[in-house]
């Protein structure tokens, strides 16, 4: 395409408008795959609304490499852990600047009383903040952080003391995660005297690469490029914009016209042309990822073992892996990836056996024709690329066995509101590891905690919650390991769900884009990248 008639095709779609040519040399369009429910990374779980705030907008006090899991220092320039491991101080970076914006000017740096609102409004359901604008926030109580933080204390405007109830191993990695994105407390306190607290999710103000402009619900979110920040050889786009399209053959058909430089979740059917395009480039790995189906033990008849272990060996895996991820997968075993440390490779999955799953069902009591609903994603995920096909063929598999498998689903954001709430009573959902720690998984996931959370499932094993806690209160690997291969047979024992898939992750991009990398926690982030 010419270049002016390339510049062209963006403001017929709306997407650069009247952006002189300089400017839009300098532009990178993300095609992505879904709106983000909202801007604060606190009160949201999934990929696509982190991608939309966190890794744009916001800081954290650490923070992962580009590409890794490796913890490095943040807005905070390092940390002090007392030799109990209970008390830990932080050192604030200096001379960071908050974005300023046509709703916010800052009157000041950031300091320590920005770390100290953004953990109290999470922490203190008094927080005058959180009165005003009514939330939760399921990460920070699924990983149990709202217990276990006694207090956060303010020593100077440049240090900040977290004390612990319990030793927590992964404390440093869970502050790297995008939930822990810190705000300026200069902002809501002037939201809150204006009577809008709400608008911290739709206005965000952060210290991150990238400034926040606007939003068009399934459209596109544009974000300038912060010429303030506190590392500006990170920012190497002028131009940021999140052209949001939930099918995927459109996200590609745009990346091969040159209307989008990179973008996510390409259907496992596409792969072979799109790498045989010599515009593109097709970084892959395996993914970090395990996808599955969660059953309700709060809804009848899932509150039975026999009826979970009868669903779960009426699933044919081999089949889904073969028509659903066309060879980019492999069949899951366990409730986290092998690529986990202490994955426990002893343990082995139920046969496929649907005969027997009749007979189960049968001596349960469960007559034949009982109806449920199955709750399929609206949207691609790396653990799920067609999560409608998956449910047909779930649908399938358990019409043998003589259930009635409605298949519901719903917008993403209100998909994962109402699953939270145990609306379901089957749903296939997934996950990517945020930090690299297996309580990411087998706590965020299955633990008691997360009742309410990202435990679907809504079963609470006190003895496998046990072995979580303890082995977070553990710094020894050897000693954590043990207690969490304890922890994963006793979660293939309750089968509180049905691990289905491992999904190896492509992202594909144009060749102009440079120094891309992708992230083994499932977001895409967009400093340290440019395009020629």
């Amino acid at each position: 395409m010419h270049k002016n008639a390339f510049i062209q095709a963006f403001v017929a779609a709306g997407l650069i408008a009247s952006a002189p040519f300089a400017q839009a040399a300098s532009t990178l369009v993300y095609c992505s795959e879904g709106s983000p429910a909202g801007f604060d990374p606190g009160l949201y779980t999934t990929g696509t609304d982190f991608d939309a705030g966190a890794e744009t907008v916001f800081n954290r006090l650490s923070q992962f490499e580009r590409g890794g899991t490796a913890v490095t220092p943040g807005l905070a320039e390092k940390w002090d852990i007392s030799d109990d491991g209970l008390t830990y101080t932080f050192h604030l970076r200096q001379g960071v600047k908050f974005h300023t914006t046509d709703y916010f000017k800052p009157s000041r740096e950031f300091n320590a009383d920005d770390v100290l609102f953004t953990f109290n409004r999470m922490l203190n359901k008094d927080d005058p903040f959180r009165k005003a604008y009514p939330t939760e926030f399921p990460y920070f109580t699924d990983m149990g952080m709202d217990n276990n933080i006694a207090k956060i204390e303010k020593l100077d405007d440049h240090r900040v003391r977290f004390t612990l109830n319990t030793v927590d191993a992964a404390f440093i990695q869970n502050m790297a995660m995008s939930f822990a994105s810190i705000h300026s407390a200069e902002y809501a306190d002037q939201l809150l005297k204006a009577g809008k607290a709400s608008d911290i999710n739709q206005k965000p103000i952060g210290t991150g690469p990238f400034v926040f402009s606007r939003y068009q619900k399934d459209a596109q979110i544009r974000y300038k490029g912060n010429k303030e920040y506190w590392l500006p050889e990170d920012v190497k786009i002028d131009n940021l914009i999140f052209a949001i399209n939930t099918d995927p053959s459109v996200r590609m058909q745009k990346l091969r016209a040159g209307e989008c430089h990179v973008s996510v979740f390409p259907r496992p059917a596409d792969l072979e042309t799109l790498k045989k395009d010599p515009k593109l480039q097709m970084p892959e790995q395996a993914g970090f990822n395990v996808g599955y189906l969660a059953y309700n033990t709060e809804h009848k008849p899932f509150d039975k073992l026999e009826v979970r272990q009868a669903m779960d060996m009426a699933v044919n895996k081999q089949a889904i892996i073969n028509a659903v991820y066309q060879g980019a997968g492999q069949v899951a075993v366990n409730g986290m990836p092998p690529t986990q440390w202490s994955y426990d490779d002893t343990i082995k999955d139920t046969p496929y056996n649907p005969e027997k799953a009749k007979e189960l069902l049968k001596a349960a009591g469960v007559p034949e024709g009982t109806e449920i609903t199955l709750w399929a994603m609206p949207v691609q995920r790396p653990y799920n690329p067609n999560a409608k096909l998956m449910a047909e063929m779930l649908q399938a598999d358990w019409a043998k066995i003589g259930i009635k498998a409605r298949i519901v689903s719903y917008e993403w954001g209100e998909y994962n509101k109402r699953a939270k709430a145990g609306e379901h009573d089957a749903l296939l959902i997934g996950w990517t590891g945020d930090n690299g720690d297996p309580d990411n998984w087998l706590g965020v996931l299955y633990g008691c905690d997360s009742i309410g959370g990202n435990n679907y499932s809504r079963l609470c094993n006190r003895e496998f919650d046990g072995l979580l806690k303890k082995a977070k209160a553990i710094n020894d690997r050897e000693e954590r390991t043990a207690l969490y291969k304890q922890a994963q047979h006793l979660l293939k024992a309750d089968v509180q769900n049905t691990p289905i898939a491992h999904s190896t992750v492509y992202q594909p991009m144009s060749t102009r884009v440079k120094d891309f990398k992708i992230s083994p926690f499932g977001i895409n982030s967009f400093y340290g990248v440019s395009i020629e």
